[in-house]
């Protein structure tokens, strides 16, 4: 079992229900990327995904793709976002797992990204791109450097494909509650909760739902359908306009099962 695994099992044996706030790295510039990182983890981040900006983002909704292209106009490369944290990690104690497409990560060479990945104190990775018959190379290669593949699971994907990727999906299984891009949506599908239901009896590692999760109301609904929420566009947006509280309220800091 790799440190990620057991990081996201301990978790759940604990009793608590997981937040995972994902940020574009780079997006107001990557000089922001601690303070943002330090401010997660102050309002009780379970984990930390960091997006990395690609030109062509084919899983993200407007508000990440804007996010990312404002990050690219920054300069901000996946080498920059890997020495960023490689400086600021040691301030940072919850596990920061990176979300990139493949090729920023195939500019640097898979082992060499993933060494470079290590050094920067990253726990785990998500490549959306990256089909899960495939991954096999790319979860060794990071496996080596002690790091995690996580995995995603589609609300299309069959029956005994679903228990391939839940079987081999490091740190949680990331349930897509949508069909289609990230971004917010009014109402949970009944074979979203199917789903969760199905993998929750199944998966040996935790169970996270993300994609169009941008309330509080949405975020405890899906803790009670499973371990944890993943929280993408509302939290970059929030950023960019100053929205701090919201934020917080987001992440229940302001609410009483928390207090």
């Amino acid at each position: 079992m790799n440190k990620l695994t057991n990081y996201f099992i301990k978790v759940k044996e604990s009793g608590r229900k997981g937040f995972v706030p994902y940020i574009m790295a780079g997006d107001g510039g990557i000089h922001t990327l601690k303070e943002k990182l330090n401010l997660l983890e102050s309002l009780g981040a379970t984990a930390i995904e960091v997006g990395v900006p690609f030109s062509d983002p084919v899983a993200d909704g407007p508000s990440i793709q804007g996010a990312g292209e404002r990050s690219r106009n920054e300069g901000t490369t996946i080498q920059s976002i890997l020495h960023e944290l490689e400086t600021i990690s040691p301030s940072i104690s919850v596990p920061i797992i990176l979300m990139s497409y493949l090729n920023p990560i195939y500019s640097l060479g898979i082992l060499e990204f993933a060494k470079t990945a290590r050094k920067a104190n990253v726990k785990g990775v998500i490549i959306p791109d990256l089909s899960f018959e495939e991954s096999g190379p790319f979860k060794q290669i990071l496996n080596q450097q002690e790091i995690g593949l996580i995995q995603l699971l589609s609300l299309t994907s069959s029956s005994n494909r679903a228990k391939s990727i839940i079987q081999s999906s490091d740190g949680f299984i990331y349930v897509v509650t949508v069909k289609g891009i990230t971004g917010a949506r009014k109402e949970i599908l009944q074979s979203v909760e199917s789903l969760l239901s199905e993998v929750n009896e199944i998966s040996p590692v935790p169970v996270y739902a993300g994609f169009g999760i941008s309330t509080r109301q949405q975020v405890t609904r899906f803790q009670d359908l499973c371990d944890g929420a993943i929280v993408g566009s509302k939290i970059v947006d929030c950023f960019h306009q100053g929205q701090i509280n919201e934020i917080k309220e987001l992440m229940g800091v302001n609410f009483p099962e928390n207090v």
